[in-house]
């Protein structure tokens, strides 16, 4: 199994799947019935001995609880990142709505996140099948991920924290950089969701086409803007908690639902790289 081979389930996967659509049980506005929750995937490899890893345990990175991809299976030799773009569909509607988040929003955060899931196991399943051991981290019984603060780890208070992260993963291996916004900001945007494995498989690492952290980001303010709550500032950049205690009011509004996504629309990075591709 090689790079092409690991890139082709995944688009034939979403290409494929009912699920990437979003449906009439939904409720969701007849426009938006039977529109793509997601386009195509893009990838991203890194080798799991890469030292970078060591990198995210520090402090004021995430910190000690991080796990290294070995720390998940000892045996692995890549991680295979990727990023899946919502459809146009699905931005468009939440750039109409101001404040709260647009249904088709919503069904690209919760019935998309499933699908997500469904993905990573299709992936997780076929690699196993040509003989790799691969893991999910996200998926995992070990994994956790922390919203409310808790008591201390290795003398840092954890809070709006995981043990491992898609985001930090997908940067570390060449697919993008952070915004203000703390999103991750791509080839195709920021808008979407990223998903990884940890595979034994062995595959040629990417190369990280930018040596700092916010490359991509030219810290325009458009996000600060777009966002309900105030909970984004060029000084500070993402203030967690106003974020998470929004989230918690469109989950009361809108259960079983929930989502904003309003920093990810109506911005340069919305659907790729600002400056440099035709997507501003």
């Amino acid at each position: 199994m090689d790079k092409k081979e690991v890139i082709q389930i995944a688009e034939d996967f979403i290409e494929t799947s009912a699920d990437n659509r979003i449906k009439m049980e939904s409720k969701a506005p007849v426009e938006l019935v039977g529109e793509k929750i997601y386009d195509a995937p893009i990838f991203g490899f890194c080798e799991a001995s890469d030292e970078v890893f060591a990198i995210l345990k520090e402090p004021e990175v995430i910190g000690c609880h991080f796990r290294n991809p070995r720390e998940w299976l000892p045996t692995a030799q890549t991680v295979i990142s990727f990023f899946l773009p919502y459809s146009e569909a699905v931005k468009a509607s939440n750039r109409e709505q101001k404040i709260w988040p647009s249904w088709g929003w919503l069904v690209g955060r919760v019935e998309g996140h499933r699908l997500l899931r469904s993905l990573l196991l299709q992936m997780q399943m076929n690699l196993e099948k040509a003989g790799y051991a691969t893991i999910v981290p996200a998926m995992d019984k070990k994994f956790f991920s922390i919203t409310e603060p808790i008591e201390e780890l290795c003398g840092e208070p954890l809070a709006f924290t995981s043990n491992w992260s898609e985001r930090h993963v997908a940067y570390l291996s060449g697919l993008g950089t952070f915004g203000l916004s703390k999103g991750l900001i791509t080839e195709k945007g920021i808008a979407g969701r990223f998903g990884s494995l940890v595979t034994e498989l062995q595959l040629e690492s990417q190369q990280r086409p930018y040596e700092i952290y916010n490359d991509y980001c030219t810290q325009c303010g458009a996000c600060v803007k777009q966002c309900p709550v105030k909970a984004i500032s060029i000084d500070k950049g993402k203030d967690h908690r106003l974020c998470s205690i929004f989230l918690d009011k469109t989950a009361e509004k809108f259960k079983p639902r929930y989502g904003c996504g309003k920093c990810q629309v109506n911005v340069p990075c919305e659907s790729g790289i600002p400056g440099r591709t035709n997507n501003e």
